[in-house]
């Protein structure tokens, strides 16, 4: 799955890629973050990505990524899902 930085304004729900931003592998920033990622919203207006995700580091700042979804996404959310509740 890729996915790219972005800039999010929550007042106005717009969305821009972030400028000098590089396609990234979105597993390796989950890495980056420690799975401390969420959803925000779809994305239908933006080319290539399906979703906008926010993701936080150790000092709690703020990153919003695009991400282009598909199902190996659903399999990995299904697999820390289960291993949170302790069934690998």
């Amino acid at each position: 799955m890729k996915s790219i930085q972005a800039e999010y304004d929550e007042a106005s729900k717009a969305i821009t890629i972030k400028k000098d931003s590089k396609i990234e592998d979105w597993v390796s920033v989950c890495r980056r973050f420690n799975d401390d990622v969420s959803r925000i919203c779809d994305v239908t207006d933006i080319e290539d990505y399906t979703g906008l995700f926010e993701c936080f580091d150790d000092q709690n700042n703020k990153y919003c990524y695009l991400v282009k979804e598909d199902k190996a996404l659903r399999r990995m959310k299904r697999r820390h899902f289960y291993d949170n509740l302790g069934l690998d």
